[in-house]
């Protein structure tokens, strides 16, 4: 078990890491956040929003502060699986003028992996990216190559309704740990943001962490304790959203094709206890559970036609599905 200087020195770290990145983005607390609670936690981000709300500017703020390599693919409706993981070139060899083939590494061989609009590329390219959100590994013929840790990918996609788009297939949207919706800036943080545009404020992120010092972070959330009732809580959410289960929320029988995977609930438990640990404490409670539900979960419910019909949507169902799962716990 952690001492409470542990506990401190780790949530200090992560404050330096915000005030850092304060220094480019402006407002999407919510956001960054996420994007840090999936990077200890060892997963992976769906960002969804329109273009131009700084996706892209936090990822590469964050693999400078953090002093991690960083890349991004853009996606596109002509971009192959072998421009995203690599390929075998004939490499000319300096002695002799023999020919040997050589793998050459693709832009997913970082740490931090933006994949900008994914969903304007054809599923079979998006694919290219499940063995290594998952695995993290990528094979080129019968040889295996291992990632770099940490490793995260973070997707941006433009909401389906817009032209273009592909939707993601749910077996890919089930590898990433959270889908975070970026919304437009309040009235305040849009007139920050006019303010350091005319004033050409040129601000610089320093790095405050690298490695050595996120694998020293991750280690003190794993030592995060999980009471079994909030362990149940988890538990009970995730089933709440499979309308097969008895648990299943009414709404959720009546308008959920499929619910959530275990997944959902590892994740609910491994992004709780990173929130848990970021404010200051060695213990997760059902409050973390709750906060980081709707990222977690969202992606996860794929709904029918009737909820189409009527309007309803994940971010309804989870509402309803969270309100339900609260109370029976308050009184039990």
């Amino acid at each position: 078990m952690g001492t409470q200087a542990t506990l401190q020195a780790a949530v200090d770290r992560l404050n330096t890491v915000r005030r850092e990145i304060a220094k480019i983005i402006v407002g999407q607390d919510d956001v960054v956040d996420g994007v840090l609670i999936c990077l200890l936690a060892g997963g992976h981000v769906l960002l969804e929003g329109v273009p131009g709300l700084g996706k892209t500017t936090l990822l590469r703020t964050l693999a400078r502060t953090m002093q991690l390599k960083y890349s991004r693919i853009q996606f596109t409706p002509d971009l192959m699986p072998a421009d995203i993981v690599g390929s075998m070139i004939i490499d000319t060899e300096e002695r002799g003028g023999g020919k040997a083939l050589r793998f050459q590494p693709g832009p997913i061989f970082a740490n931090l992996v933006l994949a900008d609009e994914i969903n304007r590329a054809t599923p079979k390219t998006q694919s290219a990216l499940l063995e290594a959100m998952q695995e993290r590994t990528v094979t080129s013929g019968t040889t295996t190559h291992t990632l770099e840790m940490p490793f995260l990918v973070m997707a941006t996609q433009n909401p389906i309704e817009m032209e273009g788009t592909y939707p993601l297939p749910e077996a890919q949207l089930d590898r990433f740990l959270m889908k975070i919706l970026v919304t437009y800036p309040s009235r305040d943080e849009l007139s920050r943001i006019v303010e350091r545009t005319i004033q050409r404020e040129e601000q610089v992120p320093v790095p405050v962490m690298d490695r050595d010092a996120i694998a020293q972070v991750r280690s003190v959330c794993r030592e995060v304790l999980v009471a079994p009732h909030v362990q149940d809580f988890a538990i009970e959410l995730v089933m709440s959203t499979q309308p097969d289960q008895p648990e299943a929320h009414e709404l959720t029988r009546k308008y959920v094709r499929y619910g959530s995977s275990p997944r959902g609930a590892q994740a609910l438990v491994e992004c709780g206890r990173v929130l848990a640990l970021t404010r200051g404490r060695f213990h997760l409670s059902t409050e973390d559970i709750v906060h980081v539900a709707p990222a977690v979960l969202r992606h996860r419910i794929i709904l029918n036609f009737d909820a189409h019909a009527d309007g309803q949507t994940p971010e309804t169902i989870l509402q309803a599905v969270i309100k339900g799962v609260t109370a029976k716990a308050s009184v039990a």
